[in-house]
């Protein structure tokens, strides 16, 4: 049930992601949302509960966006793992410890998505990281205003499984 309701909630954020960066008019960087809602499972959800629905938020990602299938279904869950091993570092009990830690989880997830793109291109250029600073920027404030409503619906509320990579 958690896993629908995050799927749910990813698609109407999605939604309001697209319809929000048309209307600002922003066409170098958008708000990810997506990243918010997996760094938000690496700090609550339990190994297999969050890479399940890290997976299916970051397919969805990948048919809303039209890049090639799989790079960010991979990078979610990735960008999972990886937030895994940095809720064992740093403490996360606040809107605004939360915003610095999507945006950290944005910047790796950018950067690990121009690396993977620019080997699979022909051409490697640095202008695809132009607007990586502002999609960092605007990934925390949209991450302070989902935090509490993230929370409240309870995505990744059990107890984490001290399995692999467990703090």
């Amino acid at each position: 049930m958690k896993l629908a309701l995050t799927l749910v909630l990813t698609l109407m954020f999605l939604a309001l992601e697209s319809v929000a960066v048309k209307y600002i008019g922003l066409g170098v960087a958008r708000i990810d949302v997506t990243v918010a809602i997996v760094a938000f499972l690496s700090l609550r959800a339990g190994l297999l509960e969050g890479a399940a629905a890290s997976y299916a938020v970051g397919y969805l990602l990948d048919l809303m966006t039209g890049r090639p299938t799989g790079l960010y279904t991979l990078l979610a869950v990735v960008t999972f793992l990886l937030g895994r091993i940095a809720a064992g570092i740093v403490d996360v009990r606040s809107a605004k410890s939360f915003a610095l830690f999507a945006m950290a989880a944005d910047a790796t997830h950018g950067l690990l998505a121009w690396g993977i793109g620019s080997v699979s291109s022909k051409q490697m250029a640095v202008s695809g990281l132009s607007g990586l600073p502002l999609e960092v920027l605007l990934t925390g404030l949209a991450a302070l205003v989902l935090y509490p409503l993230l929370k409240r619906f309870g995505l990744g509320a059990e107890k984490r499984d001290p399995g692999l990579l467990a703090p």
